[in-house]
């Protein structure tokens, strides 16, 4: 009977990860999707964009404290550029969100890559200090 148990509680955790998963896949098709764009308005040529947030927050997964960055996308547009007030949504709904740093560079990086698909894309994070160590991470994209 004891193994029937263990068996059974093993079995209704890996359905609840599978259900967390489904979930968390799903809101974050639904915060990529948040994401707007507009035609490059001289796709015959390499120009540089920059934008910049400085007011990232998300959550520390691990003690639950707030995580403050600031948040720079630099990239070249090849079809499409991104609408800045729908990219603020996307950052705002990282808020509540329990997620390392490296994990949301990433993360950023894939999303805005998939929806505008740029000629090269770099995201970097400068979180601030936290515990006496600031962090900066750099993920980087470009097209083949």
């Amino acid at each position: 009977m004891e193994g029937f148990a263990s068996s059974y509680k093993l079995l209704r955790l890996m359905i609840k990860e599978t259900s967390l998963r489904k979930k968390e896949k799903n809101d974050r098709e639904k915060q990529a999707a948040l994401l707007e764009l507009f035609d490059n308005p001289a796709p015959q040529r390499d120009f540089r964009i920059v934008h910049t947030c400085h007011e990232f927050t998300s959550v520390c997964p691990k003690t639950g404290q707030p995580d403050f960055a600031t948040i720079t996308v630099d990239y070249i547009p090849d079809k499409s550029c991104l609408e800045l007030k729908a990219l603020k949504f996307y950052f705002q709904a990282f808020r509540n969100q329990g997620i390392f740093y490296e994990a949301v560079i990433n993360r950023i990086l894939e999303d805005l890559a998939a929806a505008c698909e740029p000629r090269t894309l770099t995201i970097t994070g400068n979180f601030n200090v936290r515990g006496g160590f600031s962090s900066v991470v750099t993920a980087e994209y470009r097209k083949t």
